[in-house]
Order: C-alpha cells, then sequence, then structure tokens
C-alpha cells in the first residue's frame, strides 16, 4: 500500500532517496514545523522488549504530547526481558518496574497479541500514524551450517532459554537430558547461560521465575559435563566478567581449563583494555594457579564440571549408529590469524571427535523480515538504516538489535534506542514528518476487528502478572509463569 503522504517529506533528509521532479516539490505550508499545539503526534513503536519500551519512554519523556502505541505479537509485554534473562539472575528484570510506568502512562498504549507482518501490514500503520519505529529484536538464532545439524538432539541455545523462561513457541521443545555430555558452540554470555542452568543443582533454582515444566526436566537430568567451545582463543571470548565468576563459583562444579591454552598470555594482556584484562587474568588464574585449600575441597567432592575448549571449530555432528539422534561433535582444530579486532581462526588440518548426546548452538541470534514493504539485510540480519532512520522509507525507524544486530546488554539497548527517539523528534519539529491528523490505533483497531483479532491490553496483562504471582506464592516463587496463550485469554474472559 503507498503510502499517501509522502509529499509531506523533506527528500533531501533521507539518504538514498531521490529528490522528485521540483514540479512536485511541495509548497511552503507543507513542509512548515510540527505544531504541537494544533495536534498529538501518532507514534508507533512495534515489539515491546526493551528497544521498544526505552524508545516509547524516551519519546513520552522529551515530546509532552505524543501519543505512542507499542504493538507485541505475544500476549504478554517485556521480550528479552521476560524470555531471555536467566531465571537466577532477577536482579536485570528489574528493569520491568520502569517499562510497567512508561505503560501506564495515560499517553502510552500497549496492544498484545498483534502480529504486524501478518494481522497488520507496517504500511497500515504508516498511514495511521506519523512514524513507525521497529523495535521487534531477534527472533531467530544463526545456524551452523555443517553435516548433522538436523539431528535430534541439536537444540538451538536460543529455543532453550525460550524453554526455561516460558516462551509458548518453545514450550513443545524435547529435550533430552540422559546424556552425560553437552556440549555448547559459542562463547558467549548466552552459553554461560545454558551452562549454568544445566549444571545448577535443581534446589537452587527452585525458587526463581524458572517454569515448573522446565524444572521437572531439569530434576531427572543425568548431564556431569559441558564443554563451552569456540573457535578463537581466551583473548577473543565474548562472555562478560560477571558470568564467568558465577560459572567457577556455581556450586557443585568444578572448571576444566587447560594451561597450555594460556601460554604467554600474561604479557599480551597488557594493553588490552581494562574490561577484557581482568576478564583474561581470572581466566589465567583459574586455569594455570593452584586453588586454596577451601576451594581444593569444595572441587573434590564436585560431582559436575563444565570446560572452555578453545581453537575448535565445528564441522559435523555426529550421529548414532542408527542415525537416529546425536553421539558426538566433529571438531577443527583452528589457529589464528590477524591481530586485534581482525582476528580470525582458520583451520589447520587436525581433527578431533568430542563425544556427547547433546549439543546446543550459541553462535549468535539474528532479526528476520516483518514485511515486504521494509527493507532487511539477510547477511547482517538487520534493517538497512542511518543513525535509525530506514534507508528509502520515510517515516519509518528501528531500534535494538533489529537496527545494530544481537551485541550489547540492557544498557546498549537503552542508549541506541533513546538516539532512535531523539533523531525521530528532530524530524518531527524539523517539518519533515506528515503534518496532517493522522488515526492512530483508532484506524488499525477496525482494520484488526475486520480480521477477528484480539488485542490484549496493559491492564489486560497485569490480570495475567497478578495470576502468575499468586500462582508462585505457594511454592515459594516470584510467580509460576503461564505458558498457554489459550489459557491465557481464558483467564481474560476470551
Amino acid at each position: 500500500m503507498a503510502l499517501r503522504c509522502w509529499r509531506w517529506w523533506h527528500w533531501s533528509a533521507w539518504p538514498g532517496v531521490r529528490s522528485p521532479s521540483s514540479r512536485s516539490i511541495p509548497t511552503p505550508g507543507f513542509c512548515r514545523q510540527f505544531s504541537t499545539q494544533e495536534k498529538t503526534p501518532q507514534i508507533c513503536v512495534v515489539g515491546s522488549g526493551p528497544a521498544g519500551f526505552y524508545t516509547a519512554q524516551h519519546l513520552l519523556k522529551h515530546h509532552t504530547q505524543a501519543h505512542v502505541d507499542i504493538y507485541e505479537k505475544q500476549l504478554v509485554p517485556f521480550g528479552l526481558v521476560r524470555f531471555g534473562v536467566a531465571p537466577d539472575h532477577p536482579e536485570v528484570k528489574n528493569v520491568i518496574n520502569t517499562f510497567t510506568q512508561t505503560a501506564r502512562s495515560d499517553r502510552c498504549s500497549f496492544r498484545g497479541n498483534v502480529e504486524v507482518g501478518r494481522d497488520v501490514s507496517v504500511p497500515e500503520l504508516q498511514e495511521a500514524y506519523h512514524a513507525v519505529v521497529l523495535s521487534y529484536g531477534a527472533e531467530d538464532h544463526q545456524t551452523l551450517d555443517i553435516p548433522g545439524e538436523e539431528l535430534p538432539g541439536v537444540v538451538s541455545a536460543r529455543a532453550f532459554v525460550g524453554w526455561y523462561n516460558g516462551l509458548p513457541e518453545n514450550q513443545a521443545l524435547a529435550l533430552d537430558l540422559s546424556c552425560d555430555t553437552a556440549v555448547i558452540l559459542g562463547q558467549g554470555n548466552v552459553a554461560l547461560d545454558v551452562a549454568r542452568i544445566l549444571l545448577t543443582p535443581p534446589q537452587h533454582l527452585e525458587k526463581t521465575d524458572i517454569t515448573e515444566a522446565a524444572m521437572g526436566v531439569l530434576r531427572q537430568s543425568r548431564v556431569k559435563t559441558v564443554w563451552i567451545v569456540g573457535r578463537r582463543g581466551p583473548l577473543q571470548v565474548a562472555f562478560t566478567i560477571k558470568e564467568l565468576r558465577e560459572m567457577i563459583q556455581l556450586p557443585g562444579t568444578r572448571p576444566i581449563l587447560d594451561s597450555s591454552d594460556f601460554l604467554g598470555l600474561q604479557d599480551r594482556i597488557k594493553d588490552v583494555p581494562r574490561p577484557r584484562r581482568r576478564l583474561t587474568e581470572l581466566l589465567l588464574r583459574t586455569a594455570t594457579e593452584k586453588p586454596g585449600a577451601e576451594e581444593a575441597a569444595r572441587q573434590a567432592l564436585a560431582s559436575r564440571a563444565w570446560g572452555l575448549r578453545f581453537f575448535r571449530s565445528p564441522q559435523q555432528v555426529l550421529p548414532t549408529p542408527d542415525g537416529q539422534r546425536v553421539a558426538g561433535i566433529r571438531l577443527a582444530v583452528t589457529r589464528l590469524e590477524g591481530v586485534g579486532e581482525s582476528t580470525r581462526a582458520v583451520p589447520t588440518g587436525e581433527v578431533e571427535d568430542l563425544p556427547c548426546g547433546l549439543v546446543l548452538s550459541s553462535v549468535g541470534y539474528k532479526s528476520r523480515p516483518i514485511d515486504p514493504s521494509v527493507p532487511f539485510d539477510p547477511k547482517l540480519g538487520v534493517i538497512p538504516n542511518i543513525e535509525g532512520r530506514v534507508v528509502n522509507v520515510p517515516g519509518l525507524y528501528c531500534s535494538g538489535w533489529v537496527k545494530r544486530g544481537p551485541t550489547g546488554v540492557i544498557t546498549t539497548t537503552m542508549t541506541d534506542s533513546f538516539l532512535t527517539s531523539q533523531v525521530l523528534l528532530q524530524d518531527l519539529n524539523a517539518g519533515l514528518l506528515p503534518s496532517g491528523p493522522r488515526p492512530g490505533y483508532t484506524a488499525i483497531q477496525a482494520l484488526l476487528s475486520n480480521r477477528g483479532v484480539r488485542p490484549v491490553s496493559f491492564s489486560d496483562w497485569e490480570k495475567l502478572d497478578a495470576e502468575e504471582v499468586c500462582r508462585g506464592q505457594g511454592s515459594g516463587k516470584p510467580r509460576e509463569k503461564l505458558v498457554d496463550p489459550r489459557e491465557m485469554l481464558q483467564l481474560l474472559g476470551r
């Protein structure tokens, strides 16, 4: 559907957009500065994770009359704060309190149970709003693209995380933890989260908001050893010191590190940035120093172990003799070429086979295209943009992982989202957005009603939230998450 109001745009502000002919240049009246005294700017945000809420928060704070509608395909808000943050990291979820304040603003509305690209198109949103911000995150995972990846027993870390955190689409995950050894491919924070959940004694997770279904499977787990495998070396790991320290101190476990992986590293870390130096020093101490008496006694009693395998790249998932499941993984031994950020792993020609019954792929998340009308770079997995302005599509913006790729932590996304909001408000104040009134949700509500879509409001979510908290109280948990959308709708009288 073509935009009706492109004639109102200042074309030179959007890189890659060809200016119309002189005959079609709008009169000054159409490009006048957006007057907040005349009307309320209607802004739509797609996605209710950190990127969506931080974008909305900044818009509401810095434009006192703007109205923001947040669309979300799930029935519940908060995205990866709810479905990605590990259950034993409740302090990270405190940001939900800030998001709740934003959602309760009388100038902000949550529209859950609406999938943009299916229930309503992006051009339809553009027709209804002065600006649309895509903040829908990274809903997919990077594939390994190696033989055997399709075997039962190969699971993406993203699906595993969604499973134990109650993401409805992952609740049917068939997870077999009857094996002795699991291998995680990737050495980022998600990889350490997955390893920690696999190895944490069940009694330490029972009072978190992990789902009861996941808890039941983890109680029966026979996994004793977890290998965390990376293509490069100790200086290139992507996890942070907090997550590493948690692994080292994990009750009932001991670390396995090969001191030869760290030869000569002490001299090479003198000039690296302080966070990287501190992280590498902790790895070095763990790998090369004899533990104190208390720590040695603790490790001697450990029934489970985890280890970091460096300079190994997955080459093939090995099947059982009957070809029905995973029996191991073939790793290519690598060496490093280049320096600094350009360091890359190249195969040496050697291979080794590592027996295991479970392979978890944690090599990165990726975004999906949301609508045929929206440009998308499948290689980078992002929406092409300049400072958050979607290239060649005036009035369309993006923030968060779909803008820059799936990197950084929640505070990184906060900064990124604030910058997109800033750019949008600059365009609004400069008269670069449509100056006529827009119907906002009124128009979209009519479309959704005709299509049989019934959105969920934030007050609906608060009813579900209260139910979850109530269900968790009996077992001393902060909440027992609802995982079945049909049950949620029934609780809301739908």
